[in-house]
């Protein structure tokens, strides 16, 4: 729900209080605001009309010279459906976040209060890029419709981090009453901006005691949609920056500035030039190709270790382990370590060094932000990629991020702002973003038909480009045992009926420029289905992750894909013995320039085989162009539902 970001990072915060001393209400309970008897025989929200619950008040005073915050939630309960925000998740980063001081509280319809001592377990919620977030998690018992449940908590970080603070207003929940507070951090400058405030909040303003507050109420409800741009970046919100010196708020100037700054600290990480040509000599040959020089290093530096893609080691593991300081890139290639940041411009500097030309970038990962160079937030290019000049061509890449194949990157840094830095302070560039046909999803099967309407065979699923990307990155640090789970729950995913599947080789899970492949044995139970003498199959085979795309017919914000992608079916079917093929349905092929549909089934040989292709070629569609979208894949729907006739030899036609 509430969000307060702490760079890199972003942290969730969510809900609830409660219960096991029933007694009246007192304002003295252990720092609990007095309840109004408003609020506890309200049953419903006017602005809010059949909302299961409601936010009556949510507060945030945050403290960046102390690294710490407080947070005060309180929630009324007006549906059944409304009880499940009695259970509590406190989302925080082992290492970084220390959760503390957690009182919670119900207050029952008629007034009486019980106060949560229950247990607070802890759990692992994702663990992503090395970084594992847990949860602070427990449950307030005896919370019924009509109930008020409310919590506070104190949140501690690490000093000596890079703060990039925002007030998050709008949550899933109607908000009556939010109240934000900051106290800046004494030795930088700040400024802050804002977008999407309520109507009647005030802008937030520097009191005499130099904190900045917002209060604001009638905060709606956000809507949260399949495919939409990152949430945090369309909801209410104020986002706060500091600088280490006088602010420049000219937006040329403040780039140029900042653009040496950080040529100036890549240079120095980098400039290791006798140590880097040694290093070349040992990954290339005098008469390799460029491209293949380039491709060798750039293999080469993705066998190194990379620490950003590893569990993150408590502080106590990594001084067992006895992990060397990485303040170069010699120290980097000595070590054979670094971050995946590091790891990014120890290619620059073996690229250099290997004589092309090529610059450090900074990008700003769209899985995050919305970058606008107008707002002048340098925390916002959160990311590093590089580019290399080749027979006037622009190559991006990120070694850095594990599993990228050479001349991709990662789908949150492609087609994004960068800001390529030189000794003038750089230019302002766009990440390219490859086609759909560059990550694609290939599924070929050979299948029997049984008597019975079974179908029984081999499947083989390949993953390319950024399809293969994800998988490997989300399975990186898991057992074989786990990673056959997974990619057998793929398989039942995208099959529109219950299967037995079972994977039957070893994947690659290792590489970047091989694809991922995937063997399986199939079967698919009652896959046919009769009509008198004749048997009915579906064509969409992999057809259950499109089934239900837009069905709404309404949308609020604009459509947003990771990256251009296609899935590639071919299916070989064998009919019993002594059955034939009937009627075929017609050939489908539907260009809608951002998204291609094609569907071909053919009888070969008294064998059906079936194609099917789904292409998406965009990254953002407006909603002005939903309803086109949706009645595509309404059109998509239909083509997969069309079935094949087979019916015995010698069936009269009229069966």
């Amino acid at each position: 729900m509430f969000v307060r970001r702490l760079f890199p990072l972003a942290l969730v915060l969510l809900l609830c209080a409660a219960a096991s001393r029933v007694r009246p209400v007192s304002a003295s309970d252990e720092g609990f605001r007095p309840i109004s008897p408003e609020e506890l025989k309200m049953t419903s929200e006017p602005q809010a009309p059949g909302a299961p619950a409601i936010i009556l008040l949510h507060q945030v005073d945050r403290d960046d010279n102390g690294n710490n915050e407080y947070k005060y939630l309180r929630i009324k309960i007006l549906t059944e459906e409304g009880r499940k925000y009695a259970d509590i998740e406190i989302p925080f980063v082992k290492g970084i976040d220390s959760i503390h001081n957690i009182k919670a509280r119900t207050i029952r319809p008629d007034g009486a209060i019980s106060l949560f001592d229950g247990k607070i377990y802890e759990k692992t919620v994702v663990k992503a890029r090395g970084w594992k977030y847990l949860a602070k998690t427990f449950t307030l018992p005896d919370v019924q419709v009509g109930s008020v449940i409310e919590y506070y908590y104190a949140d501690q970080w690490d000093a000596y981090l890079l703060y990039d603070s925002a007030w998050i207003l709008s949550d899933e929940l109607f908000t009556k009453q939010a109240k934000f507070s900051l106290q800046p951090y004494s030795q930088r400058a700040v400024r802050w901006s804002w977008q999407g405030l309520p109507s009647g909040a005030q802008i937030p303003k520097e009191a005499q005691d130099h904190h900045i507050r917002l209060d604001a109420s009638n905060i709606p409800a956000f809507l949260a949609e399949d495919f939409m741009p990152p949430a945090d970046q369309l909801k209410a919100r104020v986002d706060f920056v500091y600088s280490e010196d006088t602010p420049e708020l000219d937006p040329v100037k403040f780039w140029k500035r900042e653009g040496k700054k950080f040529y100036e600290r890549v240079e120095n990480f980098v400039g290791k030039r006798k140590a880097m040509e040694q290093a070349v000599a040992q990954i290339v040959s005098p008469g390799d190709a460029p491209d293949t020089k380039l491709q060798k290093i750039y293999a080469r530096v993705q066998q190194l270790r990379n620490t950003s893609f590893e569990v993150q080691k408590t502080e106590q593991e990594a001084k067992r382990a006895k992990e060397k300081e990485i303040n170069n890139v010699e120290d980097l290639w000595k070590h054979g370590m670094g971050s995946g940041g590091q790891i990014t411009w120890l290619y620059l500097a073996l690229v250099r060094a290997a004589g092309f030309e090529a610059y450090p970038v900074l990008v700003s990962s769209r899985n995050k932000y919305f970058f606008k160079p107008n707002l002048l937030n340098p925390s916002q290019l959160n990311s590093n990629v590089m580019v290399i000049k080749l027979n006037g061509k622009d190559i991006f890449c990120d070694p850095g991020t594990s599993f990228v194949p050479y001349g991709l990157l990662p789908w949150a840094e492609a087609g994004v702002a960068g800001l390529q830095l030189d000794k003038d302070g750089g230019s302002w560039v766009t990440t390219t973003f490859p086609p759909s046909a560059a990550s694609r999803i290939e599924r070929k099967a050979n299948f029997k038909l049984t008597e019975v309407g079974d179908l029984e065979g081999a499947l083989t699923v390949t993953f390319t480009g950024l399809e293969a990307l994800g998988r490997r990155i989300e399975e990186r640090n898991q057992d074989e045992t786990t990673r056959k789970t997974f990619l057998e729950d793929l398989v039942k995913e995208s099959i529109p009926a219950g299967i037995n599947v079972e994977l039957i080789n070893k994947p690659d899970w290792g590489s970047s420029a091989a694809p991922l492949i995937a063997e399986f044995n199939l079967k698919i139970p009652g896959w046919a289905s009769g009509a008198g003498r004749r048997a009915l199959l579906p064509v969409g085979f992999f057809s259950s992750t499109e089934k239900h795309l837009f069905e709404h017919a309404s949308r609020v914000y604009p459509v947003y894909f990771e990256f251009p992608f296609q899935k590639l079916d071919e299916v070989t079917i064998q009919p019993p013995l002594g059955w034939r093929v009937a009627n075929l349905p017609p050939v489908l092929d539907v260009n809608a320039r951002v998204v291609t549909y094609k569907l071909k089934v053919e009888n070969k040989e008294g064998n059906l085989h079936v194609e099917r292709a789904l292409s998406i070629d965009f990254l953002q569609l407006d909603v002005k162009a939903y309803p086109a979208l949706r009645d595509f894949f309404q059109g998509v729907k239909t083509g997969d539902d069309q079935q094949i006739i087979l019916q015995p030899d010698g069936a009269a036609s009229k069966n």
